[in-house]
């Protein structure tokens, strides 16, 4: 046995021996084009960063032991391969900003710098004052969205909200994603989970959900979500009006999240796609454009790899996991509006409040991508009902850079009338979303502006 013992031994270091001539290069290559920033902000990132990130090669004794520096050399390349900051200087404004709001949310979440990476490398981890200057540095709400207004200098989203959307657009005439995941065109009529307003790229974003989804929400059934759950983010560009409101501008793209554990289990439960533009075009070149998705949300990986708090009353174990602080509607309102669909949102900066505008089936049928709808007259029809929530912003603790809707502020509803009779407006505001009474004026003056909120703008 004590031979037997040796014998491995012996065999186990010559292996291990004959290893240490295994050692494919790692290559050292020029810094192209640096990220331009502070000096505190670029310690910070070659400290923790440069290691893996850059055309540097920064490898402490130990790392270059084998076996352990194939996969050191595994890690590097690709992560290189995700962020560079050698080169991320030549990448348009817009996607080097992306990737800093990338890496300050992995670093914030605590997937970045890699755990095994700072028990071996303690220098590298991010101090919380670190964090703050990097977050400092990107300032996601200091530069504002442009002004948008028509060639009258009125606002765009004041006027006549019923252009009708084209109907000659089939949605089942969407390519697929390279991966295999083709376009749902039933995303239109999913329910609204949940709002984001990111600061980070000016834009806003619907996160809707199908049925199961829905169920799953008021079901306690999220950890895991369960198969065929599918979600849609859809985002549009943010314009400020000149009301002083940021309102929804030129649609972006949408992005399908569709749960199937075992026909994706190589991609963590999850087909991903993302169509871009009015034409939908898919964003993917091939089948790997999945890897960027993963390495996003890789972080959420304790929530199913979903960064969504889906604003529910229903209650959970666990803390941020559903935002129901956002959905403490009081039973006394004489609709349950959350439960309508979703026809747009805005934000007041100045009182940072987030609003959305919901309307039953008479109000969404109206607008609808149909024939008959062409030929209807503007505005909404007898038996519509819209009503818009008011709530205070709280930061996404699931993302710097975003905003999600917290305590609701107020509640007004509209019921529209046709020919001559007048619309009712009925609003419900305070701590506790009691109704009052306006005056006639005031209810007149936002009835008005309620009823002529434009949609957003789908494909």
């Amino acid at each position: 046995m004590i031979r037997l013992i040796w014998k491995f031994v012996l065999a186990g270091t010559v292996l291990f021996a004959l290893a240490q001539f295994i050692h494919p290069v790692i290559p050292a290559l020029p810094a192209k084009a640096e990220l331009d920033a502070p000096p505190g902000v670029k310690q910070t990132l070659e400290q923790s960063c440069y290691s893996c990130h850059s055309n540097e090669v920064r490898l402490a004794w130990f790392d270059q032991i084998e076996p352990g520096y194939w996969m050191v050399r595994h890690d590097i390349l690709t992560a290189r391969l995700h962020l560079n900051f050698s080169t991320l200087g030549s990448a348009p404004p817009a996607v080097q900003r992306a990737k800093l709001f990338e890496a300050v949310n992995m670093i914030q979440l605590g997937a970045m710098p890699l755990r095994q990476f700072t028990a071996l490398h303690p220098g590298a981890k991010v101090t919380a004052e670190e964090l703050a200057t990097l977050k400092a540095f990107l300032t996601p709400w200091g530069t504002p969205p442009g002004l948008s207004t028509d060639a009258n200098g009125d606002d765009e989203r004041l006027v006549a909200h019923h252009d009708v959307r084209a109907t000659s657009f089939l949605l089942t005439a969407v390519e697929p994603e390279p991966n295999g995941l083709a376009f749902d065109p039933s995303f239109e009529k999913w329910r609204l989970l949940s709002t984001t307003d990111r600061g980070d790229n000016n834009t806003f974003r619907f996160i809707l959900g199908n049925d199961i989804a829905v169920k799953a929400v008021q079901s306690d059934n999220i950890s895991p979500w369960p198969d065929g759950t599918r979600f849609a983010k859809i985002a549009w560009e943010q314009d400020l009006g000149s009301d002083g409101l940021i309102h929804p501008g030129k649609f972006v793209q949408v992005e399908v999240m569709a749960k199937d554990a075992r026909r994706y289990k190589d991609t963590d439960g999850w087909g991903w796609g993302r169509w871009r533009g009015l034409a939908l075009t898919p964003y993917g070149e091939n089948a790997h454009f999945v890897d960027e998705c993963t390495g996003c949300h890789m972080p959420v990986h304790d929530n199913d790899y979903v960064y969504t708090l889906p604003i529910t009353s229903a209650r959970f174990n666990r803390e941020q996991i559903v935002n129901d602080a956002a959905a403490s509607l009081p039973a006394s309102l004489p609709w349950e509006p959350l439960g309508w669909r979703a026809l747009t949102m805005y934000v007041d900066p100045k009182t940072r409040t987030t609003a959305t505008l919901y309307g039953n089936d008479t109000a969404v049928q109206s607008l609808e991508r149909t024939d008959a709808a062409a030929t209807r007259p503007p505005g909404y029809p007898s038996g519509t009902l819209l009503a818009l929530v008011t709530w205070a912003q709280r930061d996404d603790p699931r993302w710097f850079g975003g905003r999600i809707p917290d305590t609701p502020l107020k509640v007004e509803f509209v019921q529209a009338s046709s020919g001559n009779g007048a619309n009712i407006y009925r609003v419900f505001e305070g701590k506790t979303l009691a109704e009052t009474h306006p005056d006639t004026q005031n209810s007149a003056q936002r009835t008005g502006f309620i009823l002529n909120l434009k949609p957003v703008s789908l494909p």
